[in-house]
């Protein structure tokens, strides 16, 4: 499956997609998000050369409901949160660095440098 096609099951709120897990079960699933976040990458790469107002709304919405929902709705105390706040802090300012990346087609990334993987 393309990028594209994961991220329209994932902001549809596909059953086993990140945010669907996030939202019923109040639970950050690791490799679901490292799924989300791969996926969201590789479109901000394709989309990077084409003029912006090409973006489909539903995934501009889909971007913000990652950068600016998400990280509201689990930073509430009863969210469990297993791992160590610094891999939530780095998970939530990758989804704010994709969201800029998408809106302006510019990389916050060096170009000689890997992006590391979730």
């Amino acid at each position: 499956m393309d990028d594209l096609a994961v991220l329209r099951q994932e902001f549809s709120e596909s059953d086993d997609g990140f945010l669907a897990t996030v939202i019923s079960d109040q639970r950050w699933d690791k490799e679901a998000f490292s799924r989300l976040e791969r996926a969201m990458r590789g479109v901000c790469a394709t989309f990077e050369e084409r003029d912006q107002q090409d973006l489909p709304r539903w995934l501009v919405e889909g971007f913000w409901l990652c950068a600016d929902w998400l990280p509201d709705h689990t930073s509430h105390p009863r969210f469990p949160r297993p791992e160590p706040p610094t891999y939530y802090e780095a998970a939530l300012t990758r989804l704010r660095d994709l969201q800029c990346w998408l809106v302006t087609g510019v990389s916050p990334y060096l170009p000689d440098r890997a992006v590391a993987d979730f």
